[in-house]
């Protein structure tokens, strides 16, 4: 049965958030209750709701800044752990903190957490294929290489029966090789030719009058990512919650978007600068929240989510992931002696006087500087007496 009309009327005139009232219905959809039961679980949540709410020139950001800073100080020096079998170490603790607050455009050790479809995730054979299609694999990996120093030819004898299990054929990796030398390696100082029916590539350097040339090719050769995507080193398979998951060392989430058996809806990665160029500002903003509450629960450390969030969204409020520190939001505040008490205070004061800058004392830190009230709490209230005359 659904829910009776005059509770549903009820609930939409609430003072209470949308998303508040839509989880409401869902929930009370399809119960039986009475009206007193009603009225007591309206008045409950109003209750809740009330309760969370800040008081009028409540001071949100230094009571933010004070609940992540203190615990902050309290984290353990542990700052890797390794994620699975396959040693993939992750910074942790307080140098991701400041990694993140830092808005680092590459953190330390980039990661993704890459889920699958339906049809991979249940399967480890699937789950394997899709992590070759993401594993950088070198040429090396797929047969033999040699170095012939008489002739000045360095010889790539292809393994097919490792091409076949790893579900590539040889025609690609010929293909491949020696495009991506000269693309992604800038190495064009050499010439090709391949044999499809040996399975064979032989490499040999323009200028043969120097071994330098020769040994430089061979490296080139040797290293030269022939399947998979070239920022992700290694891959890890493990099986967590019933389903088959990918672990990366390395994050290059647009391209690992496009392998087919990838679940886009839950894949993530820890490179935050990465979310804002490929997803958008507000994927990036839920990205910041969820790496710092990650960070803060491993070790041990409950933080209320909202000053995270308040935090997050000052970092991304202009369109672009900004840090906060003189580089980001502390140097772009408009009070001159709010940037000055940061950092470089001479160089800040020199530019404000050099262009003629006013000071409005309108925040906390400069009133607290020239010594009067601020602005906030009860400081914000302003009581004017009026002297009442005799008649």
């Amino acid at each position: 049965m659904a829910l009776q009309e005059k509770y549903t009327n009820k609930i939409e005139a609430a003072d209470l958030p949308k998303k508040t009232k839509d989880q409401m219905l869902k929930f009370l959809d399809n119960k039986e209750i009475s009206d007193s039961q009603f009225t007591e679980i309206l008045e409950q949540v109003l209750k809740e709701y009330l309760s969370t709410r800040i008081e009028a020139c409540e001071a949100v950001g230094v009571i933010a800044a004070q609940s992540i800073g203190e615990p902050g100080t309290q984290m353990t020096m542990r700052t890797f752990h390794y994620a699975g079998v396959a040693e993939i170490n992750v910074t942790l603790g307080l140098p991701r903190l400041i990694e993140i607050m830092d808005a680092r455009k590459e953190p330390s050790t980039p990661t993704m957490t890459v889920y699958l479809d339906p049809d991979y995730r249940n399967d480890r054979d699937r789950a394997r294929e899709v992590s070759w299609q993401i594993e950088a694999a070198p040429l090396h990996e797929f047969g033999d290489i040699t170095t012939d120093m008489e002739n000045m030819h360095v010889i790539v004898h292809l393994n097919t029966k490792v091409c076949d299990k790893r579900k590539i054929s040889p025609a690609d990796i010929m293909e491949t090789a020696p495009r991506k030398i000269r693309d992604r390696r800038h190495y064009r100082d050499f010439e090709h030719d391949i044999n499809e029916e040996a399975a064979t590539i032989t490499f040999s350097p323009k200028n043969k009058e120097s071994y330098q040339n020769l040994f430089q090719l061979a490296d080139h050769v040797r290293h030269v990512i022939v399947q998979g995507i070239d920022d992700i080193l290694r891959v890890v398979v493990r099986k967590e919650t019933g389903e088959y998951i990918l672990y990366t060392e390395g994050s290059n989430i647009k391209d690992v978007f496009d392998v087919a058996g990838v679940d886009t809806t839950r894949t993530r990665t820890n490179n935050i600068s990465e979310i804002a160029s490929v997803l958008g500002i507000e994927a990036a903003r839920n990205a910041i929240i969820h790496e710092a509450v990650s960070t803060l629960n491993e070790q041990g450390i409950l933080v209320d989510v909202r000053h995270i969030m308040l935090v997050s969204d000052m970092m991304c409020m202009e369109g672009e992931v900004k840090q906060i520190g003189r580089h980001g939001i502390a140097g772009e505040k408009e009070s001159v002696l709010s940037r000055a008490a940061f950092e470089v205070t001479v160089n800040h004061l020199l530019d404000a006087a050099v262009a003629n800058e006013v000071d409005e004392l309108s925040g906390v830190t400069e009133n607290v500087i020239v010594g009067q009230p601020i602005q906030l709490g009860t400081g914000d209230v302003k009581l004017i007496a009026v002297k009442q005359h005799d008649n």
